[in-house]
């Protein structure tokens, strides 16, 4: 079966439809859309996974519905493989970047 990427209408969707959401939101909420990327990455059990990088003045910060915590890229424990380039249209290989173990306080 193919994955359809698409919005989470009915309140339920997989890690990239929640991200769509969120980004969505965010730039209707006045962020602006060139500032948010969506990234796969290797998750803590090996698993693919999509996040939003949105990227600051403070460097990238990553939105997860595995989370309910706004983290620095590096405090995820992620394997970063590839996200958006900056123009929106084009993916990126980030060459399997890995972010060391999440160490965020609760």
């Amino acid at each position: 079966m193919v994955d359809r990427w698409d919005y989470p209408d009915d309140g339920l969707g997989d890690c990239e439809d929640m991200q769509l959401l969120k980004r969505k939101l965010l730039v209707e909420r006045g962020l602006p859309q060139r500032a948010m990327r969506m990234t796969v990455v290797i998750d803590e059990v090996g698993a693919g996974h999509a996040v939003l990088r949105v990227r600051t003045d403070r460097g990238d910060l990553i939105l997860d519905n595995k989370r309910d915590a706004v983290l620095p890229w590096q405090q995820t424990g992620y394997v970063y493989v590839k996200g958006e380039g900056a123009d929106g249209k084009a993916w990126v290989r980030f060459g399997d970047r890995i972010a060391p173990t999440a160490t965020a306080a609760k």
